[in-house]
């Protein structure tokens, strides 16, 4: 998604402002984010680095933290990258899990539970698949089979 067309910095705001402001807090969609940031920063404006800068202390996904602190960087402000060691991204989520697993019919696969997971907590879904990366269908199966061997 190609949000700002042009590749210098500047300290208009664009006409697509409140589009990529409602990107960059879409909550379910971690790509969007992304774009919404890096195209964020070529606007050097007091409105684009407020909103990195939370984006960069608070966005559940990493990648989008580094890439607002990045764009942060590039409009010449001074910030500091957050730490990647985070801990659980959602409070309580092996109850969240166990909730859903228990929705699902006994003897389900794991991609019914993935399916099911996405549909009803796609905001859990979104962070951790952006966050796990390459990794995520591995982690997730871990925990559904965790699930699966303590509560049966």
């Amino acid at each position: 998604m190609n949000l700002l067309n042009n590749r210098e910095t500047t300290t208009e705001l664009p006409e697509n402002f409140e589009e990529l402001k409602k990107s960059a807090h879409r909550a379910s969609n971690w790509r969007e984010r992304l774009d919404a940031v890096e195209a964020l920063g070529n606007i050097h404006a007091s409105q684009t680095i407020t909103m990195l800068t939370k984006i960069m202390n608070n966005d559940l996904v990493y990648k989008v933290q580094e890439a607002a602190f990045h764009s942060l960087k590039k409009l010449g402000q001074d910030a500091k990258l957050p730490s990647k060691n985070k801990p659980e991204l959602f409070k309580g989520l092996p109850k969240i899990l166990l909730r859903i697993k228990k929705s699902l019919p006994a003897g389900h696969t794991f991609e019914e539970f993935k399916e099911k997971l996405k549909k009803m907590r796609i905001d859990i879904y979104d962070a951790y698949e952006g966050e796990k990366g390459a990794e995520f269908d591995t982690w997730l199966e871990e925990q559904w089979s965790d699930l699966y061997s303590k509560r049966g």
